[in-house]
């Protein structure tokens, strides 16, 4: 399956799909550029997810991640495009992506995206 995005996002069935369980991810090296001025921004992405009958194959993740490094998006924005792609590839049964992105201009970001919406 293709995310939005350049980079491919690959799933895998679900080894155990009659069983609730959660998985999760921690991406420490991402980047993405400030829209006004140009300048990296660097973040967290934390992704907790309950898969159904797909799950999330990890390379593709990151190449999926790594191919924001060019792009200029808000916090907010890149936040909710990941997990709208991420939710369009392996349908789960919830799923959460957290943005924890550097201080920039004396301020602390944090955008926390739900499915379904809380």
């Amino acid at each position: 399956m293709t995310g939005k995005k350049s980079g491919a996002l690959e799933v895998f069935q679900n080894p155990r799909p009659g069983r609730k369980y959660e998985i999760r991810f921690e991406c420490p090296e991402f980047t993405c550029l400030c829209p006004r001025t140009g300048q990296p921004d660097f973040a967290t992405i934390g992704i907790i997810y309950s898969p159904d009958k797909l799950c999330i194959e990890l390379k593709s993740l990151k190449l999926y991640l790594w191919s924001y490094r060019d792009e200029g998006a808000f916090h907010e924005e890149v936040t909710n495009r990941i997990l709208d792609d991420l939710v369009a590839a392996c349908m789960p049964r919830r799923m959460q992506v957290t943005g924890d992105f550097l201080v920039r201009g004396g301020i602390h970001t944090i955008v926390t995206a739900n499915h379904p919406e809380a």
